[in-house]
């Protein structure tokens, strides 16, 4: 841990350095964020943490390097509202590639800057596989983009004396990005999904110029002997996108409630618990680091598993701690993924508490029926990847297996005497051996003498003599 706080001690003097020689220089700051991949947890991690370094530099803007086909539009959206609420403006330099959720986040930025052949657009919503996802996802995508738009205003253009106001991004006009069914005459026509290349966004206002590279950027922008200060990700950085990815997190929210379950059901020290305990520490780590996950809301999990394991050692059947147990683990998972200061809730979005409970129960029913499907194709045959760690043969009765102990059908016709009382079940001591007997006929007291008539289900059945 010393050695933690004395390495972050050194890294943030060499970042005060460097602002106060920025300082000394003159010249302006440029912080640059490069996207050179899909969409996801990490890069929304990496932009996190680029806009709080940039903040601490007091860097003059930020320039986005990006190349992307796109990728999960929740991420996107985050990455758009920050862009939107940055005192620190924002550019982007789009290097070949800004399609699906890379538009999104364009649009959003103060200028967009393209290389010559590179596009802009294609924003439709779609799912793994690239089919399109339902119109409702679409006109999520299609209000949000038009809101970005429109944030950036209206500009005043006088032309011969008339004056022209003009949106400076047109809503509609990025509304044709995610739908196919909008149309503008003399830009696309119905049943197209609207891309622009370099010169086609120049001139209907989605990019601002043709740039080559980021000094050429630098120039239009007009700092061109601008200090650039490249973002680098630490292993921590690229660590934490992967372990905050939903469907991560799902799979780990199955591993712990999995392992806990199939623990409980052989008590002891084994893979299901340790399997579990890992899986905590991987979902809670990131989110107690990022100050998500209080001390409290990890105790609510803890003790929810405690009360679950009372309820099915402890106290028989399944009521008040069995009940109690499961919804403190839920909630702790849940209350772990919200922005909340103990109960309030105040800053917590309606939309990010709805992504969390999809996220945890996502994750305990998508994960029960995956167990299903692999159980099926892993262990249903003999040449199947697990088939050597479960039973691929049957006990059948013709082979000689048989459900009970053969030792009873010896007893039958003996004598013994009733151990205890027989109302009508209870124990018998037969050649001095103790079994449990049912009385055929009546009750049968204690020290009285029996003949044993038959026997089912490993129990005796007996006679008063």
């Amino acid at each position: 841990m010393k050695k933690l706080t004395g390495f972050l001690m050194i890294l943030l003097a060499l970042i005060s350095i460097s602002a106060n020689e920025t300082a000394e220089t003159g010249k302006p700051l440029v912080y640059r964020l490069p996207i050179f991949s899909n969409i996801n947890s990490t890069v929304w991690v990496h932009t996190q943490k680029a806009f709080k370094e940039a903040r601490e530099m007091n860097a003059d803007m930020i320039l986005i390097h990006m190349n992307t086909y796109g990728g999960e539009v929740v991420f996107a959206d985050s990455i758009r509202t920050k862009i939107l609420n940055s005192d620190i403006p924002v550019h982007v330099f789009i290097d070949n590639n800004a399609a699906s959720a890379g538009a999104l986040i364009s649009i959003a930025a103060q200028n967009i800057y393209m290389r010559p052949g590179a596009n802009i657009g294609a924003a439709t919503v779609v799912n793994q596989t690239g089919e399109e996802m339902p119109d409702k996802f679409q006109s999520y995508m299609r209000s949000t983009i038009r809101a970005t738009a429109e944030s950036h205003g209206k500009d005043t253009i006088i032309v011969a004396n008339d004056t022209i106001v003009k949106w400076r991004r047109d809503p509609r006009i990025a509304e044709a990005m995610v739908d196919e069914r909008v149309e503008i005459p003399g830009i696309i026509e119905a049943g197209q999904v609207l891309t622009f290349t370099a010169l086609e966004a120049v001139e209907h206002g989605f990019c601002d110029g043709i740039a080559r590279s980021i000094d050429d950027v630098l120039e239009q922008l007009g700092v061109p002997d601008a200090e650039v200060v490249s973002f680098r990700p630490t292993f921590y950085d690229n660590l934490k996108g992967f372990l905050t990815s939903p469907i991560l997190r799902g799979m780990l929210i199955l591993v712990i409630l999995g392992g806990i379950y199939f623990e409980l059901q052989s008590p002891g020290i084994g893979f299901p618990i340790i399997a579990a305990i890992v899986a905590a520490v991987l979902y809670f780590a990131p989110l107690y680091l990022d100050g998500l996950a209080a001390n409290w809301e990890i105790m609510l999990f803890v003790i929810g598993v405690v009360l679950i394991a009372l309820e099915i050692f402890v106290i028989p059947g399944f009521g008040v701690a069995g009940i109690s147990g499961t919804i403190l683990v839920v909630t702790g998972l849940v209350l772990s993924l919200l922005d909340n200061v103990v109960f309030d809730f105040s800053g917590v979005k309606t939309k990010e508490l709805m992504e969390a409970l999809l996220t945890v129960f996502g994750g305990m029913f998508g994960g029960i029926l995956l167990v299903i499907y692999l159980s099926n194709r892993w262990t249903a045959s003999p040449t199947a990847p697990l088939s050597r760690i479960t039973l691929q043969t049957s006990q059948d009765i013709n082979q000689g297996y048989v459900s009970v102990d053969t030792h009873y059908k010896s007893l039958v016709g003996k004598t013994g005497v009733s151990s205890t009382v027989l109302r009508p079940s209870g124990k018998v001591t037969i050649e001095g051996e103790v079994y449990d007997a049912r009385a055929l006929e009546g009750f049968v007291d204690r020290d009285e003498n029996i003949k044993v008539i038959s026997f089912t289900s490993g129990q005796l059945n007996v006679r008063k003599i």
